[in-house]
């Protein structure tokens, strides 16, 4: 079959949105279907938003099979066998409208967010089927564009790659270092805890001055011996090394789309995952202590479940073993991604 699989970026930033689309390329051509990959650049200005809308809305795509949109705005392209692996919609104009994330409401932004919702609807409406990356991104659908969606868990590749050597004092965040990942309620964590638990924190940042800021928090806490901040895009094998041996991995991103494939990542390594009550779609995948720690979102709380994993071995050991069982229940696996896909 001629699959393209069509998506958007944001140039000079690398995540888990290339991350989807690269891995289902590889799969897909190993199971021998010939496979195009389509990439158009989005930013979600408003004052650019509606050029690169119709940028999407010109590409042909005719002599495909079928073709499948990531990230968006790639629904808008046409073709009479559209699929959607929906990951998230451009959030400042939905879920995040009216927040710190979001943009001003005003008349002029209002006017923007009411045209790219009604705009949505129309292409997302051309759909043969519509899946999601979790559970909050198929309710955000119904929420804002009255349309039903199926849960299609994204697997990572490859995952034979990651294993379990044991577990060491530290706990990692291995992720994009943005504000709303909230690297900084781990660093305020780390002055309230008791144990001698560490902290490293791994990846780039589309911007200088978070990083900065966590550095200087870093210092005046006076955390330099215990907190390790590694600005930069580790390779794929110091992440292998680094899950392995690490106590435990933290994701604790904001209302975050779905799990992450730091979260799918660590469970594959057998470690359990620290997050809060907030995380959004990571709470599809952990189970307070099951697999993890759940907690409020809090620098206390968390130094409390930092501390937790620390002083019981035994238990962590434990939980690391259950979120790599999780997989299985959650049916997390390119044979149903694949299944599914190419119904």
């Amino acid at each position: 079959m001629k699959i393209a699989l069509c998506s958007s970026f944001v140039p000079f930033i690398y995540a888990g949105a290339r991350n989807i689309v690269e891995w289902l390329h590889a799969t897909l051509e190993a199971e021998g279907h010939q496979v195009e990959k389509v990439y158009l650049p989005e930013v979600d200005s408003p004052d650019l938003l509606f050029q690169q809308m119709m940028a999407f809305r010109w590409v042909d795509l005719e002599s495909a099979d079928r073709i499948i949109c990531f990230r968006p705005q790639a629904h808008l392209i046409p073709h009479p066998h559209k699929i959607l692996w929906f990951i998230h919609h451009i959030r400042a104009f939905y879920d995040l409208w009216g927040t710190r994330y979001g943009y001003p409401d005003d008349a002029k932004h209002r006017g923007v967010r009411d045209a790219l919702r009604n705009l949505d609807n129309a292409a997302l409406g051309e759909a043969k089927a519509i899946f999601t990356n979790s559970q909050v991104v198929s309710d955000r659908l119904r929420t804002y564009n009255n349309i039903g969606s199926e849960v299609l868990y994204p697997p990572v590749f490859q995952s034979e790659r990651f294993y379990c050597n044991g577990f060491s004092d530290e706990i990692v965040c291995i992720c994009r270092l943005e504000h709303h990942k909230r690297q900084h309620l781990l660093v305020e964590a780390m002055q309230h805890t008791r144990t001698p638990v560490k902290l490293r924190l791994s990846g780039t940042s589309s911007g200088e001055e978070y990083p900065r800021e966590l550095a200087q928090r870093i210092a005046e806490l006076g955390l330099a011996d215990r907190v390790f901040l590694d600005v930069r895009w580790i390779s794929e094998n110091e992440k292998v090394e680094q899950l392995a041996n690490c106590l435990a991995a933290a994701y604790l991103p904001l209302d975050e789309d779905s799990y992450g494939y730091p979260s799918v990542e660590a469970c594959h390594a057998s470690k359990p995952i620290l997050t809060t009550s907030d995380a959004g779609g990571v709470l599809e995948l952990v189970q307070d202590g099951i697999n993890g720690y759940i907690t409020e979102p809090s620098p206390q709380a968390v130094a409390e479940a930092m501390d937790r994993l620390y002083r019981d071995r035994v238990n962590t050991k434990k939980m690391g073993n259950a979120a790599r069982d999780r997989l299985g229940e959650l049916n997390i696996s390119w044979s149903h991604v694949l299944q599914r896909l190419l119904a």
